[in-house]
């Protein structure tokens, strides 16, 4: 871990430093030893400003906090830029988390070839209409190829589905 501190019209004591210090190592669980801190103290007023800035592998964070005491600006920085590591952990693990999701279905699907096997389910529901107001169903949602129904007149589940040239219907009755 790299700090540099700049002091503008304030004098950065080595407790300064050494609070300074101690505060970041709160950020090396999240990258190691790999961050450097670049920190200005100054005085605006009464307040104490505290400004930090911490570059880590690819990403900056920033955050300036001013206060009656310089310790509290600090550590409100220290906290801010916890909370901009964390956030950006998160969102980089559940990018990396449905990444690697559909990579390996990718590789599930170009290693082996799956052959006579039922690889996926639909579960959706049954309702009772007729043909008529299934197709009707169906023309709503041009998402669907298919849609399952029972039939008010005979009470047997028929299926209607959208022919290929997505302009006509098929239906599909059990027999007896």
């Amino acid at each position: 871990m790299n700090i540099k501190i700049t002091s503008k019209e304030l004098e950065a004591t080595e407790a300064i430093k050494d609070y300074i210090e101690k505060k970041a190592e709160r950020l090396m669980k999240y990258f190691g030893d790999e961050i450097d801190v670049y920190a200005t103290i100054k005085t605006e007023g009464s307040n104490k400003v505290a400004e930090m800035n911490i570059k880590a592998e690819t990403e900056d964070f920033r955050a300036v906090t001013a206060h009656k005491d310089l310790y509290a600006a600090i550590d409100k920085d220290i906290d801010i830029l916890e909370g901009q590591v964390r956030k950006m952990k998160t969102k980089k693990d559940k990018q990396n988390m449905t990444e690697s999701i559909r990579i390996k279905e990718e590789a599930r699907s170009e290693d082996a070839e799956v052959t006579n096997e039922i690889v996926k389910v639909l579960y959706y529901d049954i309702k009772p209409m007729t043909p008529e107001d299934a197709k009707l169903k169906l023309q709503e949602q041009p998402q669907n190829r298919f849609l399952a129904f029972i039939d008010v007149d005979t009470g047997k589940t028929n299926v209607i589905y959208r022919l290929k040239d997505n302009k006509n219907f098929g239906l599909v009755e059990p027999e007896g």
